[in-house]
């Protein structure tokens, strides 16, 4: 979730900083972690932070088929939906890669927290007795990992909820007092301060280039001006991570936390945002942001008993490389965001994949004309279809594989 859709046309210095890194001991973010375990695990509870890309249902309601919160549901999940109950089966359509990975470890796990405007139910799956303990899906679209004021998030309470990391992690030790040696336990978060962060810097840019247009400030002082304003975006992604750094240490391990995978960004610069709604000039910023945060999430955890999974370089090959796992298109998003207007009655202008359904023939099929929800890469212009999210799952799985997790 994002709180912007297109930024006007401004161009960026050729003075911008990169993130750094290499072999050399004294860069930050050149150590690894260590002391994680490198034996099975008999894994019990698949425990995820994170936001949408791990949310496994927060926003259900919102895509009511009445149109009042209550079920059937048309959406839900920022994938490409479809219609059946969610469970654990062997077809993986309409599920989130966290969903895929625990089905196939014959373990649920559904949302911690379902609800929208302000309106929330903790744990619903409890009503069922027998899924009293898979309330373990803590990720939340628009969730970013310190601020509450999440992308989607009003400051009234409405919009989406946005439960912090910090507040996930802290909600589950709420609930169980503690993580246990059996809970597969995932951190994948940051994409929505990366999101913030650029908004915040885009918007600067389009000023000092409207000033600079203007006889306003020279060329040199514009370039300047743009190069604060990174290193500003910067700052506050290696806040992000350290901040990140610090619940994993403090939240996580502290309590019991033993099989803990923790996630980088991937290049987001990759994605149709990336590439179709920002100038061509903006996008190393982007990935930039992505770059900064890993360089201090990995700088963090140096001698922590984690392990990482390197999003990053995965998601890099599969976007270089489509025809490799099975995409024909990586380019265009399959949600239509005319289709979905219609649906909602003009409610969601945007495309988003939280109210895209992808059931063949239903009435609230969402998809483009030709899109494919397993060969299509991408759902929205940043979250992944089911064959993406699907794809996603395979890969985590062979880095657990390589721990000796599974």
């Amino acid at each position: 979730m994002r709180a912007f859709r297109s930024l006007s046309p401004w161009i960026i210095s050729a003075l911008l900083l990169a993130a750094c890194g290499g072999g050399n001991p004294d860069v930050p973010g050149t150590g690894s972690p260590s002391g994680a375990p490198t034996n099975k695990g008999s894994f019990t509870a698949v425990v995820s932070f994170g936001d949408s890309l791990s949310d496994v249902g927060t926003y259900s309601p919102a895509t009511s088929l009445a149109g009042n919160g209550t079920p059937p549901y048309f959406g839900g999940k920022f994938t490409t939906n479809e219609t059946s109950n969610g469970l654990p089966d062997a077809n993986p359509l309409g599920k989130v890669w966290v969903e895929v990975l625990a089905a196939s470890l014959g373990i649920t796990v559904t949302p911690a927290e379902v609800g929208f405007n302000g309106s929330a139910v903790m744990c619903p799956a409890a009503a069922v007795p027998a899924l009293a303990n898979t309330c373990t899906g803590y990720g939340q679209g628009g969730s970013r990992v310190t601020d509450p004021m999440g992308i989607g998030h009003n400051a009234d309470g409405s919009g989406a909820l946005t439960v912090p990391v910090v507040t996930q992690i802290a909600n589950h030790l709420a609930r169980f007092g503690s993580f246990k040696a059996s809970d597969l336990i995932f951190v994948y978060a940051g994409s929505n301060d990366v999101f913030t962060q650029f908004g915040t810097f885009a918007a600067t840019a389009t000023t000092i280039q409207t000033q600079a247009a203007a006889g306003m400030l020279t060329a040199d002082q514009a370039n300047l001006q743009l190069f604060a304003a990174q290193q500003a975006a910067e700052a506050g992604m290696k806040t992000a991570a350290q901040d990140l750094v610090n619940d994993i240490k403090t939240q996580i391990l502290a309590n019991g936390g033993t099989y803990v995978a923790v996630m980088t960004l991937s290049d987001i610069g990759d994605t149709p945002f990336g590439n179709l709604e920002i100038p061509a000039s903006a996008k190393p910023v982007l990935t930039d942001l992505s770059q900064v945060f890993n360089l201090w999430l990995r700088d963090g955890l140096i001698g922590e008993p984690v392990q990482i999974i390197d999003t990053f370089a995965l998601f890099k090959d599969t976007y270089q490389n489509p025809a490799k796992y099975g995409f024909v298109n990586n380019t265009t998003p399959a949600c239509d965001p005319v289709a979905i207007s219609a649906i909602t009655g003009g409610a969601v202008t945007t495309g988003s994949s939280l109210f895209c359904n992808a059931t063949p023939g239903a009435p609230y099929n969402g998809l483009r004309a030709g899109a494919d929800p397993i060969t299509w890469l991408f759902s929205d212009d940043v979250h992944p279809t089911t064959g993406g999210h699907k794809a996603i799952s395979d890969k985590f799985t062979a880095q657990l594989q390589a721990f000796g997790w599974i």
